[in-house]
């Protein structure tokens, strides 16, 4: 019973100093990954909005606007 004691005890305390270690740590890789996943993100979605804002300007509503335009023409 001694021995599960003991070692459980050095599991509780490896795990604790990796933590520590890991909390410590002044790497800043996961900072830079993260902010270039964020702007090439922003990126990307700007170039599909302005291509959606672009298609749905000059083709889907002004052929859209005949379409009701000619649905509700009651007088032709």
């Amino acid at each position: 019973m001694k021995k599960i004691a003991i070692k459980v005890k050095e599991q509780i305390t490896g795990k604790a100093l990796t933590v520590k270690v890991l909390l410590l740590s002044q790497r800043g890789e996961n900072f830079v990954d993260s902010a270039i996943r964020i702007l090439i993100a922003v990126v990307i979605g700007g170039l599909l909005l302005a291509g959606l804002y672009t298609l749905f300007g000059d083709t889907v509503l002004p052929t859209l606007t005949e379409r009701i335009e000619e649905m509700f023409n009651y007088g032709n």
